[in-house]
């Protein structure tokens, strides 16, 4: 592919005020697409659809009848470039029409969505999970994975056109400077603290944390759908709610050990947010941990995560900042466009050309 800017489409169903990792992922990329020359257009759920909640995760918006509105969206944008983030609604309307009019696309696999739906109805067995996935994106012309193991796990899976697309993080934004010299946002609370920072909710295996025997003080910063139970559950834990901005990098910085219960995350953003702040992180051996943690003296990681935390205490701060320094959003980007897959460019201009030759007509 050459260097020239690229009019690109990115249609997904995850978009902000959403709080995740996909969507300060999306946010991100698209930032450095468009620092980088390109054009960006994004379809999401708060162009006007009409929506339901996502059973069990009412933050997602499902947009409902949208197909009439994407075509003439894609119409008036003319892509050059493709990219279906996410397997909702808008995901499978924006899959039929390029597979209809033979436009190709390109998807990423942000979520071990079968995962997640076997945590919630364990009566789905997982082998129907992937067989959904599996349709949906090898249907494009190529998946972007986060990590060597999620690209291992879907090969196996019956996957086709794997390539990495990594992640960054914002070192500026998440920095040891927050760390307030009197322990912080936790000055109140007994020494050590431990603290997970994401979603609530049941796939973030959350209540291994919360069950160890730990010294010092238990946090869990986020919100979710699981936040009122847990809550209920563990009256000796604090609970924070939802934070952002400089709050939010210094609920990461204040803490001694940030911890990553997660079996079902295929990369986990805010390991690398943790680290930038300067505080190891502890987590099961899974994907994402077990991609990012081992040799990068920032972390620990074992099947004993209680063992894992406390062996994080004895990392340096600077060393796990060191090591968030080596990645930045800019050479994620750079890998994302690199992946995409725009039609040659003499194609791309017959085809837009035909299609407004018909739009006339019709």
């Amino acid at each position: 592919m050459d260097n020239t800017p690229l009019r690109i489409l990115l249609v997904t169903d995850a978009w902000e005020p959403q709080v995740n990792g996909v969507v300060r992922t999306l946010a991100r990329t698209v930032d450095e697409c468009r620092a980088m020359g390109h054009e960006v257009e994004i379809i999401h759920p708060g162009l006007g659809f009409r929506t339901i909640p996502l059973p069990t995760y009412p933050d997602i918006k499902l947009a409902l009848g949208a197909r009439e509105d994407l075509e003439a969206r894609f119409k008036a944008f003319e892509p050059e470039a493709i990219h279906i983030s996410t397997e909702g609604t808008l995901g499978h309307v924006a899959r039929r029409i390029c597979l209809n009019w033979k436009l190709p696309f390109t998807t990423s696999y942000h979520t071990q969505f079968p995962e997640y739906v076997h945590a919630r109805f364990p009566f789905i067995p997982l082998a129907a999970g992937y067989a959904f996935m599996r349709r949906f994106h090898n249907a494009g012309n190529g998946i972007m994975v986060a990590t060597e193991t999620v690209r291992q796990t879907l090969e196996k899976r019956g996957f086709n056109n794997l390539s990495p697309w990594s992640r960054g993080v914002d070192t500026e934004q998440f920095h040891p400077s927050k760390r307030g010299i009197d322990g912080g946002v936790y000055k109140d609370l007994p020494k050590p603290v431990f603290a997970y920072v994401g979603r609530v909710a049941v796939e973030k295996n959350i209540e291994a944390f919360l069950d160890l025997d730990l010294p010092g003080s238990k946090i869990v910063v986020g919100p979710g759908p699981q936040l009122e139970e847990l809550k209920r559950k563990y009256r000796n834990v604090h609970f924070t709610g939802g934070k952002s901005g400089d709050e939010l990098a210094q609920h990461f910085a204040d803490a001694d050990v940030f911890v990553f219960p997660s079996f079902t995350d295929t990369f986990g953003l805010v390991i690398l947010e943790a680290m930038a702040c300067g505080t190891p992180v502890a987590a099961f051996i899974a994907p994402g941990p077990k991609d990012i943690i081992p040799g990068s003296n920032a972390g620990v990681i074992s099947d004993d995560l209680k063992e894992a935390c406390l062996k994080a205490l004895e990392i340096s701060r600077e060393d796990a900042r060191a090591f968030a320094e080596k990645n930045s959003w800019r050479a994620c980007t750079e890998q994302f466009v690199a992946n995409l897959k725009p039609q040659p460019r003499p194609e791309r201009k017959r085809f837009w050309r035909r299609l407004r030759r018909l739009r006339r007509r019709g």
